[in-house]
């Protein structure tokens, strides 16, 4: 069953929060790690530099779209890549637990998945501009 009276405040709350954790992350990567830094061991990892830059960009872009509910079915969807390369870097060699050393890859993908589930959920309450979605013929 599905409680329509609830369900547009389920997603705010996790628009929101996701939100919220983009938006440290990217903090956490310009203030403490610095962007030099942070670009720095991007290349330690075999990527290209400039990718951290453009990581950092993504995931502010992404934090305010989704906090504010400005296309927030698409910025989840565009942040799951971020996500992925996370994984596929990083946490993915360090094993499952997160707890591991280098944090394995429980925490982002239980992540992706709370992306993924706005996506379908929808927009929720108070999203300045709602995702064009064509209702589906039945």
């Amino acid at each position: 069953m599905f409680d329509t009276r609830t369900a547009p405040y389920a997603a705010l709350l996790l628009r929101i929060t996701l939100g919220l954790l983009f938006l440290a992350h990217a903090w956490l990567k310009i203030f403490v790690f610095t962007p030099a830094g942070t670009a720095q061991f991007f290349a330690s990892l075999g990527l290209p530099p400039a990718l951290a830059y453009v990581t950092m960009a993504w995931e502010l872009i992404g934090a305010v779209a989704l906090i504010l509910g400005i296309w927030p079915r698409l910025a989840a969807l565009a942040l799951v890549p971020i996500l992925a390369g996370a994984i596929a870097t990083v946490h993915g060699p360090a094993g499952f637990w997160f707890t591991n050393p280098n944090g394995g890859w429980e925490y982002i993908a239980f992540w992706i998945v709370g992306l993924v589930t706005l996506a379908l959920l929808g927009d929720g309450a108070f999203a300045l501009r709602p995702t064009p979605i064509r209702p589906v013929a039945r």
